[in-house]
């Protein structure tokens, strides 16, 4: 009796805390509508506009088509992205499981871009059998990624985040390809509410309702899975068709909203946090909370975002982005995760490690520049530089090719220097969120500038750089660097940079241009000073990084080895750091932030043979110059006359190696 009278205090405690958690941003939101529609249209004529509006009105008509429909999908979208992310968190076990970490959202996304681009007649019985087909392969390729690691909570969100990244990448390259709708798949993919109709409530209300039906008809099966796999079946249940029904419900609801809204990120992770955290620790009050959470969430965030002073409207998504992205790094030291192994995922040829390979490393990598220099397509087809053309052409490739060659050169010796300090062989410089850092540098010193001061920009990419380091090695040795958390607080640094790069292109800045090619991966714009100024770090980072090899060949042994052969690990680590930085910070200066070369070169030096710090830097170095520089040369001459950024191939190609870095490495 005592513990019962007890309970009913926090229980009421805990609704109370429910009911501010809803109240307050609807209510918020509620204000800042009203206050909208006063200024849209005389009160006593809501009514009348809503019911049988003045087809002669344009205000009338705004208001009953563009402003209502925006309200009610913002609190639809919201309530399902929350209950797809409380029934797929539960399922998983997982509290950062949501459609965006999981790849589904990626998922939906690329496919509804592909069938819009080459495929409409797909669409023509609505977008919602696309985009669900979309999703269920991406999540169906992320369950195929962690199913060696027994479906643990870290190998699910670590596979999600390379099957988005692949995904997007892809999406990119289609809007690349496409350029005539590169602003308009851009503003959908980023998640925009705007409406034109009641196309999407109707779309929407029907499978949010039948979602919900679904959910609580599960609710009792999904409870028994918070006991183990055997205890649930010793109960005459199956865990595997509860858990495939509970995923279904979470995939089609996650991948409708993307058909009718676009890509609304961490919405479906931030409104179960905080309804946990709030007082919700039953299953049952998650799935009534949640939803609610997520469309007061949503409703305010759109109400809020048409009220930022720029030129152009910020996509809803973009901001839920900006906000989830710290939800992410806060909830990350919580989430309970199994020991991962600390095994290479690609094993090594083990050819000889004399210098043969270094030096066909080094002809082919000569090779290369030499065609990229004088071997194109122009209106008369393939061919070489004729002798009058060759100064001028010259002049236009030269620095585009050493700008290629040096960042390639730059990313790949920042990616090993990564992965042998942190021995986590999924680390790079874009994974990891230091690529996104240094873009967040340079983006908020254009900012706060009118210019392109070329060495305020490099400094403003170095500090970014570090402080993404900062954050994420910080966030890591809570948890001794363990190299889950490590990519996980990675990308949520990058997530936070990517955000902040769409509030900028929101903003009308008229150097938008610029920073679309930038963004991309393009040498474009390369100057011969920045060829000069890539080149020169490229050559200094070379010279410096082998004086680390004894370093680099000790610390992966781990702490308790390194501390007792006599390193110093925390100046050790801090000059890795800032060399790491400075290679990084310059590579996404002069060529933007997407690409995997980071990645993809140091496993490709391991693979060849090359195991010791000194030769294996050498090797990778060759490789990602050697990467830079034919994805330049394939991006300016395989759809001429137009041009795909060289990071852009890069990453397209670097997406489904990550890929299978994964698969080979979860037996």
């Amino acid at each position: 009796m005592i513990a019962q009278a007890m309970s009913l205090p926090r229980q009421r405690d805990g609704i109370g805390a429910l009911i501010l958690l809803v109240a307050v941003p609807a209510g918020l939101a509620l204000v800042l509508s009203v206050i909208d529609l006063i200024h849209l249209l005389p009160a006593h004529l809501w009514w009348q506009a809503l019911t049988a509006p003045d087809t002669s009105d344009p205000v009338q008509l705004l208001y009953r088509y563009a402003f209502l429909p925006r309200v009610a999908v913002s609190v639809l979208a919201g309530a399902a992205l929350g209950l797809a992310g409380v029934v797929m968190q539960h399922v998983l076990r997982n509290p950062l499981a949501e459609p965006t970490t999981i790849g589904t959202n990626a998922g939906a996304s690329l496919a509804l871009a592909a069938a819009t681009l080459y495929a409409p007649w797909l669409l023509e019985g609505g977008r919602e059998g696309v985009a669900l087909a979309g999703g269920a392969l991406a999540t169906s390729a992320v369950f195929a990624l962690a199913r060696g690691r027994s479906f643990s909570p870290v190998s699910i969100i670590i596979a999600g985040l390379v099957v988005s990244l692949t995904f997007g990448s892809a999406g990119a390259l289609l809007m690349a390809l496409n350029r005539e709708y590169t602003e308009e798949l851009f503003i959908w993919q980023s998640g925009s509410l705007v409406q034109n109709g009641d196309a999407a409530v109707v779309a929407l209300a029907p499978w949010l309702l039948a979602g919900i039906c679904a959910a609580f008809l599960l609710w009792r099966p999904l409870r028994l899975l918070d006991l183990s796999d055997d205890g649930a079946a010793s109960l005459g249940t199956r865990p595997a068709v509860i858990r495939l029904a509970g995923m279904a419900v979470a995939v089609s609801l996650g991948a409708l909203v993307v058909a009718e809204v676009g890509v609304i990120g961490f919405v479906a992770l931030a409104a179960p946090a905080l309804a946990r955290l709030a007082g919700a620790r039953t299953l049952g009050r998650r799935l009534v909370w949640s939803p609610l959470v997520g469309g007061a969430l949503l409703w305010l965030t759109d109400r809020l975002v048409q009220h930022l002073p720029f030129a152009g409207e910020i996509p809803a998504g973009t901001a839920t982005a900006l906000l989830g992205a710290p939800l992410l790094l806060f909830l990350l030291p919580r989430m309970r995760t199994t020991p991962e192994r600390q095994a290479d995922m690609m094993s090594s040829v083990r050819l000889p490690t004399n210098g043969l390979p270094l030096i066909a490393g080094l002809l082919a990598l000569i090779l290369a520049v030499v065609v990229a220099m004088g071997f194109g397509r122009g209106a008369g087809g393939w061919h070489w530089i004729a002798s009058e053309d060759l100064t001028e052409l010259l002049a236009l490739r030269a620095p585009r090719v050493v700008v290629a060659l040096s960042a390639g050169v730059l990313l790949a010796v920042a990616g090993t220097l990564m992965q042998r300090m942190t021995g986590n062989p999924m680390a790079a410089p874009e994974v990891l969120g230091i690529s996104g850092g240094a873009s967040f540098g340079v983006l908020a010193l254009l900012l706060l500038s009118d210019g392109f001061d070329r060495a305020a920009m490099l400094g403003a990419a170095l500090a970014g750089a570090l402080l993404a380091l900062t954050i994420v090695v910080l966030v890591g040795r809570r948890n001794a660097l363990s190299p889950a958390r490590l990519l996980l607080a990675g990308v949520a640094v990058a997530t936070v940079a990517s955000a902040f790069a769409a509030l900028l292109l929101a903003s009308g800045d008229p150097r938008t241009g610029f920073l679309l090619a930038w963004l991309s991966g393009s040498t474009y714009r390369a100057t011969p000073n920045d060829a000069f100024t890539a080149a020169a770090v490229a050559v200094a980072v070379l010279a410096l990084a082998p004086l680390t090899a004894r370093w680099l060949d000790i610390v992966p042994l781990g702490e308790t080895a390194a501390r007792g052969l006599g390193l110093r690990l925390g100046r050790v680590r801090a000059i890795l750091l800032a060399l790491t930085a400075l290679a990084t910070a310059t590579a996404t200066l002069v060529i933007g932030p997407l690409s995997f070369v980071g990645l993809m070169a140091p496993h490709l030096a391991r693979m060849l043979g090359f195991r010791r710090a000194v030769p294996q830097l050498l090797a990778s170095a060759m490789t990602g110059g050697l990467i830079l520089v034919a994805a330049d040369w394939a991006g300016r001459t395989l759809i001429f006359p137009w041009q795909v950024p060289a990071g852009l191939i890069a990453a397209f190609v670097g997406g489904p190696y990550f890929m299978a870095l994964m698969w080979k490495g979860r037996q």
